[in-house]
């Protein structure tokens, strides 16, 4: 199969008819004159190579933004998402991964971005980017590493300035990653405050998803301050989230909600922790990934020279580098290094709702 072709261009089908009259190139360039034109005001333009810690020469197609989107997606962070909690450890086939709920979270943040008339490339990328700082078995990690980190351990922060550090992302985009939780200072662009509403919207509606899939919630149970507005579905709750803050911008000018469709997420994030995520089976898997990760990271400060060469890439901070190795691990890594190394018993690991 090498295609089929005249001897000056070769089709991957033989009776292919995909065919543009000749024409020039959209390049870099190109594109950023269009972001002038067309994007509405306040929204973040991309500039040549964008503002880098480590200066960078233009790419001739990509604008600066567009190479961040590539670069988180093509990175290790990134794909390790794919193995790392959602909500469950040891997800079914069906429940999703950290990496699921990026793709989700995107999907939100550019449907209000295309919405509204701002940057989407840059909105794609703090989206995709924005949880590449979490650790294996979800925000329960967060608990385990915050008595290493001072100040606490914060996955945005995480993210942006030790996990993703290498890819020499624009400073708009670290930021929108470093500021995407609502505990946060308000991200410095638009884009970084679509992206906040996006990463709420997404998993409170898809958690309950999962959730009723796996029998935990009945969707019926839910107040009618949040049907009555959003519905019951994902489907309808995405659609009336995202349509209520396109609104809000159109007729306000900020990034928010009118107050009913604010009222109704911020009553199912509440029906959402008081059904899931703090029900005894949630809490007792929190339990077990925070005495598993404690475990590992004091296995490597009592013998740093048991990190992977590369792990030690941190200099003289041990406990950056042992905290660092163990947050980039996924789930079942770190299950099974704590087995192999620790001497676990397999019947003290966090258990999935799949795994009896």
């Amino acid at each position: 199969m090498q295609g089929h072709g005249d001897g000056v261009v070769v089709r991957a089908h033989r009776d292919s008819a995909a065919v543009l009259a000749p024409a020039a190139l959209v390049g870099r360039e190109q594109r950023e004159e269009r972001e002038r034109m067309l994007l509405r005001p306040g929204a973040t333009l991309a500039e040549g190579a964008g503002h880098r810690a480590r200066p960078e020469q233009p790419d001739d197609e990509r604008t600066c933004f567009e190479r961040d989107r590539d670069r988180i997606v093509h990175s290790t962070a990134f794909r390790r998402l794919a193995g790392k909690t959602q909500v469950v450890v040891y997800p079914s086939d069906h429940q999703r991964t950290r990496l699921t709920h990026a793709l989700e979270v995107a999907q939100v943040a550019c449907s209000i971005a295309r919405g509204i008339g701002v940057n989407v490339s840059l909105t794609e990328a703090i989206a995709l980017g924005h949880d590449c700082g979490h650790g294996p078995g979800g925000h329960a990690s967060e608990d385990a590493f915050d008595r290493y980190v001072p100040g606490g351990f914060d996955h945005g922060p995480w993210g942006a300035d030790v996990t993703l550090v290498g890819l020499n992302l624009c400073a708009e985009t670290l930021d929108g990653i470093r500021r995407h939780s609502w505990s946060s200072p308000a991200p410095a662009t638009i884009e970084g405050e679509i992206v906040s509403w996006a990463d709420r919207i997404a998993y409170c509606s898809h958690d309950l998803e999962d959730a009723a899939h796996a029998a935990i919630v009945n969707p019926d149970d839910l107040p009618d301050d949040v049907t009555r507005v959003a519905g019951r579905t994902r489907r309808e709750q995405l659609s009336e989230f995202i349509r209520a803050i396109i609104g809000t911008v159109g007729e306000h000018g900020e990034i928010g909600m009118d107050a009913d469709h604010a009222a109704a997420l911020a009553a199912l994030r509440t029906f959402n922790y008081e059904r899931i995520y703090t029900r005894q089976e949630s809490l007792a898997q929190s339990d077990a990934v925070v005495a598993v990760l404690t475990g590992l990271v004091d296995f490597y400060l009592d013998d740093p020279a048991r990190l992977p060469a590369g792990a030690r890439d941190a200099g003289d901070d041990e406990v950056l580098a042992a905290v660092g190795y163990v947050a980039g691990m996924t789930d079942r890594y770190a299950f099974a290094t704590a087995v192999e190394q620790l001497g676990w018993d397999p019947d003290r690991l966090p258990r999935g709702i799949d795994r009896k």
